[in-house]
């Protein structure tokens, strides 16, 4: 996007959308959606394997402005993409516009609702919103979210959050040519104030996770952008589906300690890696769940950085400068937390679980030693779990 209010509170970012929407569609919209991006605290490449992630919300957000129309037309209209608007019919089959881009999760929801039957609306919209993007931080995630959460209330369909989360994951298959789990879109739909959600991607229900109070959730940008699609991202679900075939199983989700002992050794470099990735990091996702349960900070933080080193060497898709990133934090923090790359990798966000009182000691080292390849500081946000999609009054 052109412009990408980040620091924009949510007052800054409806007030962004209205002047768009007036000033583009005049009069008023008749319908407001939200939906928050989400931060994967542990649980990393392994949704798409049935396997377990803890994401949370968090307070970066999507909001979407809707006026019903009748006739069966949708103008969207994207406040951080240069005022850029978008226009087609429902009376006619919703197809991917080209060049791909931000229109595509619109189109490839709205297309996933229709098939679930949802009758659309034609609707007048406006969109802005402060999750980064190029970050990890599942802006289209929100995007997508907020459309089938505004779309079902206009359509009065009572969508549960895991289909509106499927018609997201849809949008992304089959519009954006990004072969994703369900775990983005689920935590932007289903996320709960002041806690992760442990997510079980074979059966897609959540438990709730309390979050210590006196803990933040620290998101560190470093300024390495990065394209799902054009990255590694698809490979690496290929070579998992191939070390699974090749162990005999549907999905790595399936192998146990005995199978992976038992057989491990047949697998080839790299599918080897890939393969240990995952199951470990199932493991290490349960762990941490249930560390956070416990209260136990400084066992979450060891997960979090076992979570880490797993990433950069059997799954390799920490990049260097993310890598040291996450080393600078590692080392403020000690045993009073953790940090790990989160997001799809290649590039984006490190996460850390910091103590309040640590947030400052942190800001100040990674302000001190840490600068992008292209020289640019990390941007640093301090975020807290929030609620998943809904309409705001």
């Amino acid at each position: 996007m052109t412009t990408n209010p980040a620091s924009f509170d949510r007052a800054q970012l409806l007030a962004r959308a209205l002047n768009a929407f007036h000033g583009r569609f005049g009069g008023e919209p008749r319908l407001l959606a939200r939906a928050p991006g989400r931060v994967n605290l542990i649980g990393e490449h392994t949704d798409y394997s049935d396997g377990f992630c803890l994401p949370c919300a968090i307070d970066r957000e999507t909001l979407l402005l809707l006026r019903p129309r009748h006739d069966g037309r949708v103008r969207v209209l994207a406040c951080d993409e240069g005022s850029e608007l978008d226009s087609f019919s429902l009376t006619q089959p919703i197809q991917p516009r080209e060049p791909a881009g931000w229109a595509n999760y619109v189109r490839g929801t709205l297309a996933a609702l229709q098939a679930d039957g949802v009758k659309l609306q034609g609707a007048d919209i406006a969109i802005a919103g402060n999750v980064p993007l190029g970050a990890g931080l599942s802006s289209s995630a929100a995007l997508e979210m907020a459309v089938a959460t505004a779309f079902d209330a206009l359509a009065g369909t009572g969508l549960d959050v895991r289909r509106k989360a499927r018609a997201g994951q849809w949008a992304e298959h089959h519009f954006a040519g990004c072969q994703c789990g369900i775990l983005d879109q689920l935590a932007s739909a289903a996320g709960v104030a002041g806690h992760a959600l442990l997510l079980d991607c074979r059966t897609q229900e959540t438990q709730a996770i309390p979050l210590p109070p006196d803990l933040a959730v620290l998101v560190i940008h470093s300024r390495v952008q990065r394209g799902l699609v054009d990255s590694e991202y698809n490979l690496r679900r290929q070579q998992c589906q191939q070390a699974a075939a090749a162990l005999g199983v549907p999905l790595l989700r399936d192998v146990d300690k005995a199978l992976w002992q038992a057989r491990a050794h047949e697998l080839p470099l790299p599918l080897l890696r890939r393969a240990r990735h995952v199951v470990t990091e199932n493991q290490r996702t349960l762990d941490a769940a249930q560390a956070l349960r416990d209260g136990d900070l400084q066992r979450a933080g060891e997960l979090m950085r076992e979570s880490h080193v797993s990433m950069r060497d059997d799954f390799e898709i920490v990049p260097p400068a993310v890598d040291r990133l996450a080393m600078i934090v590692n080392e403020v923090l000690g045993p009073q937390g953790g940090a790990r790359m989160t997001g799809g990798g290649f590039g984006g966000c490190v996460v850390a679980l910091v103590p309040h009182g640590r947030v400052a000691s942190v800001r100040s080292a990674v302000e001190r030693g840490y600068r992008s390849p292209g020289g640019e500081p990390a941007l640093v946000w301090a975020c807290s779990a929030s609620a998943g999609a809904g309409l705001l009054a």
